[in-house]
């Protein structure tokens, strides 16, 4: 079933496992897919409508977007080291997921709210590897741009999933009471998503 409008209280309900939940009770459970389409692509990689203020080349839509389901199923899906390609749209939430790690690693090291914020506007702006690069981590899955043109889209594209995702990130993470991570995602920090990272060793 879709994801409820991003108003619905569903969407601020995040499954709190514990830190002993153990991987072989996660991956026991089905991995979650995405139940988003799109008629664009970018190389094999759905176009899928954003709900964004960032500017690129992404559709605008109201509705629950792709980086609401990755936030969602992340506490699922990271225990995961196989994951079945199911659409295009799946290669996009693989991306969203994969970008959500590196979000959390940076901020653990996070003193605020306020804090965290401006480390993710630095995060997105890095330099990220993309499809058909030799430093993406999950080449054999995806497909290369097929032009430079192409090339420039996934770009855009992928900086305004990153920098969207960064954001909401931070509404989720930080617990209003403290100012401060919630434990309840740092526990994942260490966490691999098909055992990949989209950074390099000792970024």
């Amino acid at each position: 079933d879709p994801l409820p409008p991003p108003d619905s209280s569903f969407l601020f309900f995040v499954p709190k496992f514990p830190t002993f939940f153990s991987s072989e009770i996660a991956t026991a459970m089905p991995a979650y897919h995405s139940s988003l389409q799109s008629n664009l692509s970018l190389g094999n990689m759905a176009l899928v409508p954003l709900r964004t203020q960032f500017k690129g080349p992404a559709p605008k839509t109201g509705e629950a977007d792709i980086i609401d389901e990755a936030i969602y199923f992340f506490k699922a899906n990271v225990f995961f080291k196989n994951y079945e390609i199911k659409s295009e749209a799946d290669r996009t939430l693989i991306y969203v997921t994969l970008y959500i790690s590196e979000c959390l690693k940076k901020l653990q090291k996070c003193t605020s709210k306020n804090t965290g914020q401006k480390e993710m506007h630095t995060l997105a702006l890095g330099k990220w590897p993309i499809p058909g690069e030799a430093g993406f981590p999950v080449n054999a899955l995806y497909a290369k741009p097929k032009d430079r043109n192409e090339e420039d889209q996934m770009q855009q594209y992928l900086l305004q999933v990153r920098q969207e995702t960064g954001m909401r990130l931070c509404e989720k993470v930080f617990d209003p009471s403290t100012d401060q991570p919630s434990k309840w995602w740092m526990c994942f920090v260490k966490r691999k998503f098909m055992d990949k990272s989209l950074s390099a060793p000792g970024m």
